[in-house]
């Protein structure tokens, strides 16, 4: 793990911040995930709904902290960022921190081209099936079946259902969506092939924790994504 990015001086100032957003994100996970665990589901019950979207939107917060570890953002601290990244990565899916560094790095190498493992020529479904192929394994499918199996014997087989498995799958398209497809998709006229969403932070988030801005992201890798809404012009 190797990739280097010269940081800004306003990324510079964001990484002895990042570990404690780190743990903001991971800790608002965590609790939401408990206590949804815990929850009465009742299919009438409008709140169960919004709870999904709240699960939805904390799981792909844990991949963008990720994400951030994997451009060194998290902290300056080698030990801590990495650890940043692997303990996000395998609550995210049981993904594999070191794999998903080295394909995320060959798409800032080889952004739009056939070297890029996120990019696709087909259509949206094609792609976003491309797109998981490529990162899902068998054994993180065979692990989390045995997971799901083992808490199920103290966990209501309805609140996985609706709270871990529903929202994890969810956030896959929301991450690819937002910050894959949309971004890359077509031909661009710049040395990033990106294009940008308009001006709209709390959109933004919503969407994808601004990265939709993602010609901003390709141009300044090094700003973590709690500051990338600053690199938007």
């Amino acid at each position: 793990m190797e990739h280097q990015y010269k940081l800004s001086n306003k990324a510079q100032s964001s990484v002895g911040l990042g570990a404690l957003i780190a743990l903001i994100v991971i800790g608002c996970w965590f609790t939401s995930t408990i206590l949804l665990m815990q929850w009465d589901v009742k299919f009438t019950n409008p709140l169960l709904y919004l709870f999904i979207l709240l699960q939805m939107h904390l799981y792909t917060g844990l991949f963008i902290t990720a994400h951030d570890a994997m451009h060194g953002t998290v902290s300056s601290n080698k030990f801590v960022n990495n650890a940043a990244g692997y303990i996000t990565t395998f609550l995210y899916a049981a993904f594999w921190y070191p794999q998903l560094y080295t394909k995320h790095h060959k798409h800032h190498s080889h952004v739009h081209s056939d070297e890029d493992p996120d990019y696709h020529h087909g259509s949206f479904i094609a792609w976003y099936f491309r797109f998981i192929r490529n990162y899902l394994s068998i054994w993180q499918v065979v692990f989390m079946a045995a997971l799901f199996n083992v808490l199920k014997i103290w966990i209501p087989q309805a609140n996985l259902i609706l709270f871990w498995v529903v929202p994890s799958l969810l956030s896959t398209l929301q991450l690819f969506y937002f910050g894959t497809y949309q971004p890359h998709k077509g031909e661009h006229d710049n040395q990033y092939h990106s294009r940008t969403q308009n001006k709209n932070h709390v959109f933004a988030f919503l969407s994808c924790y601004f990265f939709g801005y993602h010609y901003e992201h390709h141009h300044s890798p090094g700003m973590p994504w709690w500051r990338l809404w600053q690199t938007k012009k």
